[in-house]
C-alpha cells in the first residue's frame, strides 16, 4: 500500500472515530433521561466523562505510539470500542438496578451512570487520533501538515457525528439503535487494520457476546414508546387511581407529566393542576364571564386545555408546545380533541412576541419539566411581555417544582413577577411537612388581590395555602442577562429530595 493511501485511511479512520465518540455523547443523553432527567447536571456528567475519558484515551494512545504500536493496535481499540458501545446497552441493565436502589441525589446518579457507561468508549477512542497520527508522520516527510490535517479531521468529524445524532440519527433510529449501530461501524472500521486473524476474532467475539448480552438481558429494549427532538415519550395507564372509568398518563423523560380521564376532562389527577383549574374557575367568577382567549405555555397532556374546553366550550384556545410528537401523543392516546384548539408548535416565548394585537384574559404556564427550567420563560423580560399580552384584568397562573422549605427558586420567580404585576401569590400543598419537593403554584394580576387560598372547585380538589413572604424574601429577580435556575434548585439536585 502507498504512502499516500495510508495517510487516506489514516484520515478517514480519525474522522469517523471522532464522529462516533460525538454521537456517542449525544445518544448518551437520550439513554439516561429516562433515570435522570435533561437537566445541566446531567449534561455536565455526560460532558465531563466524555472530556475525561478522550483526555486520558489521548495521553495512552501518544505513549502506545512512542513503544511502536503499529496499524494492528489502531484495529484493535477501534474493535474494543465498538464492543463498548454496544456493551454499554447491556451494562445499563445492570446499572441502573444498582443505582435505583442507592440513596444518591441526581448528580451523584448522573455522574455515576456516564461514568460507568460512557467513559470506556471516550478513553479506547481517545487512543485512536495520537497513535494513527504517529503513524502518519512517518509515512510524510510534512509533519506540519499532517499533524494539522488530523486535528481538523477530529474536529471536522466531532461536528458531522453531533449534528448527525442531534438533527436525525436519534429522531429516526431510536437511542438503543444508535448505540448499536455506532458500535458495529466501528468494529467494521477496525477491521482494514486487524492484519492479525486471531486478534480480529477476539474483538469480533467480543463485540458479539456484548450485543448477544444486551438482547438478552433487554438492554436493546427502549423504555420510550417514542423518541422525539426533545423527549422520550411513554403513556401509562392510571386507571386504578381514579374512582370510575380510564385513565392514562403521559410520562415525558422521567417525570409523569399529566394525566388525562377518558370520560370526565375536569377530572384532574395532578394536584398542582386542581389548583390551577380553581384559579382559573375563581378568576372567571371574578370576571363575571369567561375568558374570551386563553393561551397555554406547553401543552403536554393537554389536560387543562381539555378541561377548560369543557366548561367553556366558546372560548378560544391557544397552545404554544414545543414538540409536535408530544401533540400527536395526546391526540392519539390521551383522549384530546385538539379540534377547537389553535395549536403552535414552537417556544411560547417568541410565539407570544410575535402574536401582535393578542390580548389573553387567562395564560397558563405548565412548560416546566421536572428540575429542566427554561430559563427564559422566567425572566423579568418574559414577565413584562405576559403583562402584555394579558388583558387590564388578565391572570397569569404557572406551577414550579422547588424545594420546601427552601423554595429559593419560588421565591425568585415571585419577586420577578412582583416587578411586572401588582399582585403575586404563591400556593402549597396544605400540610406539607418539610423538608420536602413539591410543586408550588404561583400567580399573578394586575386586577386585584388573589385569594388566600385557591377555592376548591370539585369536592376532589386538594387544599392549598399561602407560601409566607418571609419565605421568599431575599431572592434574585432573574433577567435575561442572570437567571441562576440550577444554583437556586441545587437543593434538589444534592439532597435526598432529587430523586
Amino acid at each position: 500500500m502507498s504512502d499516500t493511501a495510508r495517510l487516506v485511511g489514516y484520515g478517514a479512520a480519525v474522522f469517523l472515530g471522532s464522529a462516533a465518540l460525538l454521537v456517542i455523547e449525544i445518544a448518551a443523553g437520550r439513554l439516561l433521561a429516562p433515570y435522570v432527567g435533561m437537566s445541566l447536571y446531567t449534561w455536565t456528567a455526560i460532558i465531563g466523562v466524555v472530556l475525561a475519558g478522550l483526555s486520558v484515551g489521548n495521553w495512552l494512545g501518544g505513549m502506545w505510539a512512542d513503544r511502536g504500536a503499529g496499524p494492528g493496535a489502531a484495529g484493535l481499540t477501534l474493535g474494543l470500542a465498538g464492543a463498548a458501545s454496544a456493551g454499554s446497552l447491556a451494562a445499563l441493565t445492570w446499572l441502573a438496578p444498582w443505582l435505583e436502589g442507592r440513596p444518591l441525589d441526581l448528580m451523584q446518579a448522573a455522574f455515576l451512570y456516564a461514568a460507568g457507561l460512557f467513559f470506556m468508549p471516550a478513553l479506547l477512542l481517545g487512543v485512536v487520533t495520537p497513535l494513527l497520527t504517529t503513524l502518519a508522520l512517518r509515512a510524510s516527510p510534512r509533519p506540519g501538515h499532517v499533524v494539522g490535517a488530523m486535528h481538523a479531521l477530529a474536529a471536522l468529524g466531532s461536528i458531522v457525528g453531533t449534528f448527525a445524532a442531534g438533527f436525525w440519527l436519534v429522531q429516526r433510529f431510536g437511542t438503543r439503535q444508535v448505540l448499536a449501530g455506532t458500535g458495529a461501524m466501528l468494529l467494521l472500521l477496525a477491521v482494514p487494520f486487524l492484519r492479525s486473524v486471531r486478534v480480529a476474532a477476539i474483538v469480533l467475539l467480543g463485540a458479539a457476546a456484548a450485543a448477544a448480552t444486551a438482547w438478552s438481558r433487554g438492554g436493546l429494549a427502549s423504555p420510550c414508546q417514542r423518541e422525539s427532538a426533545y423527549f422520550c415519550i411513554r403513556v401509562v395507564d392510571v386507571s386504578a387511581e381514579v374512582p370510575w372509568g380510564e385513565a392514562r398518563a403521559l410520562v415525558l423523560d422521567h417525570l409523569l407529566h399529566g394525566a388525562n380521564h377518558r370520560q370526565e376532562p375536569t377530572l384532574l389527577l395532578s394536584p398542582y393542576m386542581q389548583a390551577m383549574l380553581d384559579l382559573a374557575l375563581w378568576h372567571a367568577r371574578r370576571r363575571g364571564r369567561p375568558p374570551a382567549a386563553v393561551f397555554f405555555i406547553g401543552g403536554g397532556a393537554y389536560s387543562l386545555p381539555r378541561a377548560l374546553g369543557r366548561l367553556w366550550p366558546g372560548t378560544r384556545l391557544e397552545v404554544a408546545e414545543l414538540d409536535p410528537a408530544v401533540t400527536a401523543t395526546a391526540r392519539r392516546h390521551l383522549f384530546v380533541d385538539t379540534a377547537a384548539m389553535r395549536i403552535v408548535h414552537g417556544d411560547a416565548r417568541p410565539v407570544l412576541a410575535r402574536a401582535h394585537g393578542s390580548r389573553y384574559d387567562l395564560i397558563v404556564g405548565d412548560a416546566f419539566q421536572d428540575v429542566a427550567v427554561p430559563a427564559h420563560l422566567l425572566t423579568l423580560e418574559f414577565a413584562r411581555l405576559l403583562r402584555h399580552r394579558l388583558a387590564a384584568d388578565g391572570l397569569y397562573v404557572l406551577n414550579v417544582v422547588d424545594a420546601w422549605p427552601e423554595a429559593r427558586l419560588v421565591g425568585a420567580v415571585a419577586r420577578t413577577l412582583k416587578e411586572a404585576f401588582a399582585h403575586v401569590g404563591v400556593w402549597r400543598p396544605a400540610g406539607t411537612q418539610g423538608p420536602a419537593r413539591i410543586t408550588f403554584v404561583v400567580a399573578a394580576t394586575g386586577a386585584g388581590p388573589l385569594p388566600e387560598r385557591p377555592p376548591p372547585a370539585f369536592p376532589w380538589h386538594g387544599q392549598w395555602e399561602p407560601v409566607a413572604r418571609e419565605r421568599l424574601d431575599g431572592a434574585p429577580a432573574l433577567t435575561d442577562d442572570l437567571a441562576p435556575v440550577e444554583r437556586l434548585i441545587a437543593p434538589l439536585m444534592l439532597g435526598p429530595r432529587s430523586r
